[in-house]
């Protein structure tokens, strides 16, 4: 498992998250909303969670 040290993660259940460290694997992600008109970090999601 190969860590992108330009992607820090804390969301350790994810499957693309490095384990023993707070990267994550993928060589990118998608960013999105869950809000109509987002005005606040709370209001962003990573589209490429996956649930372990």
């Amino acid at each position: 498992m190969k860590i992108n040290e330009s992607i820090q993660c804390s969301i350790k259940n994810c499957v693309h998250h490095a384990q023993d460290e707070n990267y994550c694997t993928l060589n990118k992600i998608k960013v999105g909303t869950h809000e109509s008109n987002p005005t606040t970090k709370e209001c962003t999601d990573c589209d490429s969670f996956v649930i372990k």
